[in-house]
């Protein structure tokens, strides 16, 4: 009988264990998510007329994930990796500058001492381009590095596709 006993509490504990680990893997697999799904993305335009031959200027907005952040194109450390935006050469489009929205200061929890620059919610590049004439399909770049208040995940580049009318 207390071998029985004994086996019992043992599974008991273990089965205990086990439903500790799969609930706290449940809460973590949840983060995951999230982390997973792009933090940033390209909401609009799809498509833009500009006058081909001549510098035009396109808004382009973006829209961060709730929780993160992402440091500006003017970081106030070297060590964090810049927003930036660009065009692969050959594309039929070619940036003539990009101007950036100014960030947000932040104070993270654990470097009160230090605020970081950064954009968070919507923002919104602002591009000058010169087209070639013609129907000319971009697939641009925005690079970036996406954190939340205590971690920050490497730096991903996302496909800005964009389909530039040059008339």
């Amino acid at each position: 009988m207390t071998i029985a006993r004994s086996k019992i509490g043992l599974m008991a504990t273990l089965a205990f264990g086990l439903a500790c680990l799969l609930a706290h893997g449940q809460n973590y697999g949840g983060e995951r998510r999230v982390l997973k799904s792009d933090a940033v993305q390209f909401m609009f335009p799809e498509q833009v007329t500009v006058v081909a031959g001549k510098a035009s200027v396109v808004a382009l907005h973006f829209r961060i994930a709730q929780g993160l952040h992402i440091n500006s194109h003017t970081p106030k450390d070297e060590f964090l990796i810049p927003t930036t935006f660009s065009i692969p050469e050959g594309a039929g489009v070619r940036i003539e500058s990009a101007t950036y929205p100014a960030g947000t200061e932040l104070v993270l929890p654990m470097d009160p001492k230090n605020k970081i620059s950064v954009y968070t919610g919507e923002f919104t590049i602002l591009a000058r381009i010169v087209a070639s004439k013609g129907n000319n399909l971009v697939e641009a770049k925005l690079r970036y590095q996406a954190c939340d208040n205590s971690a920050c995940m490497p730096p991903k580049t996302i496909a800005v596709a964009i389909d530039v009318i040059g008339q």
